[in-house]
């Protein structure tokens, strides 16, 4: 037997919102919010998450910020450059030792880097994009990430609340 008009729009509705679930029903994780945004000129632009800098190797450096020594930990930031596909090594070279990389901090300090200075065929020195500080998570007014270089006399390239990295070249 053929069910009749009002008998339908109820099954029809019930039908829809099985279906097609609105936002009250279907229950979605928050996604987890961008650190670090990698941008410029870059083979790979990155929005990368807590999530994403735990895949990388961790590394850890004792240094001393206004006669303070604490211990760092974090990921290299040379790590964080290769995974947006910026050259290193051997083929950083020739045309390519013009580019450099702006740090550019929440508050809207800024400082730059030639890309040699943070590669390791070029130096021994290791910068960090750390996000803990003597084994405990950075504060509020330092991070959540924040750029420690190690061995400088002054640590004014120390960017605390990093937000983004932009790669350019001298034209």
């Amino acid at each position: 037997m053929p069910m009749s008009r009002s008998q339908c729009r109820p099954f029809l509705l019930t039908l829809l919102v099985l279906l097609f679930p609105c936002g009250t029903y279907a229950q979605e994780k928050p996604a987890e919010p961008v650190l670090l945004t990698v941008s410029g000129e870059v083979e790979h632009p990155l929005q990368l998450t807590a999530a994403d800098l735990s895949h990388l190797p961790r590394h850890s450096v004792r240094a001393a910020e206004h006669g303070k020594e604490a211990a760092f930990e974090g990921v290299a930031l040379s790590d964080v450059l290769k995974m947006a596909g910026i050259p290193t090594g051997e083929h950083l070279r020739g045309k390519l030792l013009v580019k450099y990389l702006l740090v550019d901090a929440r508050d809207g300090y800024q400082v730059v880097f030639a890309l040699a200075e943070l590669d390791s065929a070029f130096t021994d020195r290791e910068v960090l994009l750390a996000d803990r500080r003597d084994g405990k998570p950075l504060s509020a007014e330092e991070g959540p990430l924040r750029i420690v270089v190690p061995g400088e006399k002054r640590p004014a390239r120390w960017v605390r609340q990093v937000r983004e990295l932009k790669v350019g070249s001298i034209k």
